[in-house]
């Protein structure tokens, strides 16, 4: 059995990671079956996920030397969260002692109904607990001890971008009644689709790009251990077009953040502590770059 799981291992890694619809950018980028699954800095092991019939296989894999180290069959349809559009997955506490599994089930468009979410155990695979929930609700982020965690909610069935972030407390078993958002915006409802992610070493802050359907691009930082959501708009028109081949680069010891070209050249820079925001091209200016969403 061991040998038949890593050969359907290597041929799930050809497989890529599917969107979570057909139907045009949303704000939930779907899931990653197989591909290269999901790790955190400084750990041994990678996650995966293999679709089985009617199971799902969940591998530890030793990322030394690309071993199955570990497996275990899960009822139903299971994959990693992807958390931006680039192919970033999420799910894994930074403690690497939690992982988190998502469902999907599309329904043409529409907002699903329900949403269920696996929080297993890494060292054994177990479900240490099933969550779930009323509504449209995907994975964004998990706080570094594993006690919330953080979900992108879809609320508009006619604009697939529209979203709210929502935390669910993990040790009372319950989703939070406020939405996490910018205090300083007049709507919580945000819009947009996540292109590429960036985040602290401790786990703490997750910087997300959004690309909106119209209007400026934003990073949205969400400090995970506050509960709290600052959003900076990126105010440059003609980012639109080269947005999809971008990346952010996290320089926590200068305390910047830098939205780079995938050839690394830089386009503009943001203070991660007063989020100040500096164009580096055609002219060196300074602004505040908070968007009213």
């Amino acid at each position: 059995m061991l040998r038949r799981l890593v050969c359907v291992t290597a041929l799930a890694l050809l497989a890529g990671a599917p969107s979570a619809s057909a139907d045009g950018p949303q704000a939930n980028p779907g899931l990653m079956y197989g591909w290269t699954g999901v790790t955190a800095l400084g750990r041994p092991f990678r996650y995966v996920t293999l679709p089985a019939r009617s199971q799902t296989v969940l591998a530890s894999v030793r990322r030394a030397t690309g071993r199955v180290w570990n497996f275990r069959s899960l009822d139903g349809t299971w994959g990693i969260p992807l958390v931006a559009n680039d192919g970033t997955a999420g799910g894994l506490s930074r403690d690497g002692r939690l992982l988190v599994v998502a469902d999907w089930t599309p329904q043409n468009g529409a907002l699903r109904t329900t949403s269920r979410f696996l929080l297993v155990n890494t060292k054994t695979l177990r479900t240490w607990r099933t969550i779930a929930l009323r509504g449209d609700f995907a994975f964004d982020a998990l706080s570094p001890d594993g006690g919330t965690l953080f979900l992108i909610e879809r609320v508009s069935r006619k604009d697939l971008t529209s979203y709210q972030v929502r935390a669910y407390d993990v040790h009372v078993q319950r989703l939070l009644p406020r939405v996490i958002a910018d205090r300083r915006q007049a709507d919580w409802v945000m819009h947009g689709y996540p292109v590429t992610r960036a985040a602290s070493a401790d786990g703490r802050w997750a910087y997300t790009l959004y690309q909106q359907p119209s209007g400026f691009p934003f990073v949205h930082a969400l400090d995970t251990v506050a509960r709290t959501a600052v959003c900076i708009g990126i105010p440059w028109r003609g980012l639109q077009d080269i947005l999809p081949s971008t990346r952010l680069v996290l320089d926590e010891h200068a305390g910047k953040l830098t939205l780079t070209t995938r050839t690394g050249r830089p386009l503009f820079d943001m203070n991660t502590k007063t989020f100040w925001v500096t164009r580096r091209t055609h002219h060196r200016s300074g602004f505040w770059g908070l968007l009213r969403l």
